[in-house]
């Protein structure tokens, strides 16, 4: 008797990225060495401070964590917001601790889409796997829509007839995997069009600190002074260097962030309260985010030199942790170089409109990338 899945689950198959990991898997076990720009894993250390903090916070008896978090974590978020955004927010109402973004953006459409209503939930492709894969498991319309050549999402964007029928719509600025920034007044026109029709805006600012010169803005410093009809999602991951602590938070709208705290309590979903000590230690400091971006900036020069030298055109990468270069054949590209030890990811992978792309996290360290270029040289000279 045949095993039965859900359909939705095996019609989205394996996560995309999957087959490449793989592949390079297979040739580390064997011995070879790959330099890997296709996970978006920093590898530079965590801050010292905050694994001090952990340890600190590790309890002689382990009890259950609350799923609104502690109140030392909640009113660090709160504070990280006011430095940030210039935007108070009540750390008791307008704050959710959450495990990770990636989980926290995966669930976030159980909570508020209606299946039975034909819900539509909007995202930007090509873009982070996850807006559709929560979407369409929670039962609702998924609508991605194409980006154009910049990358950059825009109101025009999103079809008029549309509207009426969304339920949520994702932003992704700065954006993964193209590493563009949306402007304050875009993200302003996506707020007043989604108030006019209920729809509630969710902003994936997970990258949000990582930038090259002027700090992207967030839909929390746009929002009316109760953040009606928003939620932000913040992560710890790349700005402290912390994706394996599962550390994020959603921040918005005191309804909303009601609504998903008994969401999370149905599902037991709540961060331990070690790894909290560690985010409120984090979320306190700034400094270290600084030297984050440096170096993350000078990876970035590093490549950027390389792909212009050969007359390749890097789209956007101007924040974030990514750079964006149109290749041609994306997946004949990531093949060939994977073969020569680059590991990169192909542009198809993000959804429609990332053909022809390759996507470099900026994860390798500045040597590592260095002893890259002899590779990419040799794999994309045009000829």
């Amino acid at each position: 008797m045949g095993m039965r899945i859900n359909p939705v689950l095996q019609e989205m198959g394996a996560y995309p990225i999957a087959a490449i990991q793989n592949r390079a898997r297979e040739m580390r076990d064997k011995g070879e060495r790959l330099i890997d720009f296709s996970i978006g894993d920093p590898r530079e250390p965590t801050p010292s401070f905050i694994p001090e903090a952990l340890h600190r916070a590790v309890p002689e008896v382990s009890q259950y964590p609350t799923t609104r978090g502690l109140r030392e974590l909640r009113e660090a978020i709160a504070g990280y917001v006011q430095r940030r955004f210039g935007r108070e927010v009540d750390p008791d109402t307008q704050v959710l601790p959450a495990t990770g973004s990636k989980e926290a953006i995966f669930s976030t459409p159980f909570a508020f889409v209606d299946s039975g209503r034909g819900d539509v939930v909007i995202w930007p492709t090509p873009g982070y796997p996850i807006y559709g894969r929560g979407a369409l498991l929670a039962g609702g319309t998924g609508h991605p829509i194409p980006l154009g050549g910049d990358f950059v999402f825009r109101v025009s964007d999103v079809p008029e007839d549309l509207w009426p029928r969304a339920r949520l719509l994702w932003t992704n600025s700065p954006h993964n995997p193209a590493g563009s920034v949306m402007s304050r007044s875009e993200i302003e026109e996506f707020y007043h069009r989604c108030r006019e029709f209920e729809v509630l805006l969710c902003a994936d600012d997970c990258y949000v600190d990582l930038y090259e010169n002027q700090p992207p803005a967030s839909v929390l410093e746009v929002a009316d002074s109760d953040l009606t009809g928003v939620i932000s999602y913040l992560s710890l991951s790349k700005r402290s260097g912390m994706t394996g602590y599962r550390s994020a938070a959603m921040v918005g709208d005191a309804r909303a962030i009601k609504a998903l705290t008994s969401l999370r309590t149905s599902t037991g979903t709540a961060p331990p309260e070690f790894t909290q000590m560690a985010a409120a230690a984090a979320w306190a400091d700034d400094a270290h985010v600084g030297e984050r971006r440096r170096i993350f900036s000078e990876k970035r020069a590093i490549l950027r030199e390389v792909f212009a030298g050969m007359g390749y055109r890097v789209a956007a990468s101007e924040a974030g942790l990514y750079l964006w270069v149109e290749v041609g054949d994306d997946v004949e590209m990531t093949v060939r170089l994977l073969e020569r030890g680059v590991v990169v990811s192909p542009g198809r992978v993000f959804g429609a409109g990332g053909e022809g792309y390759i996507r470099l996290a900026l994860v390798p360290s500045p040597e590592e990338c260095k002893q890259a270029v002899e590779v990419l040289e040799e794999c994309l000279t045009r000829t």
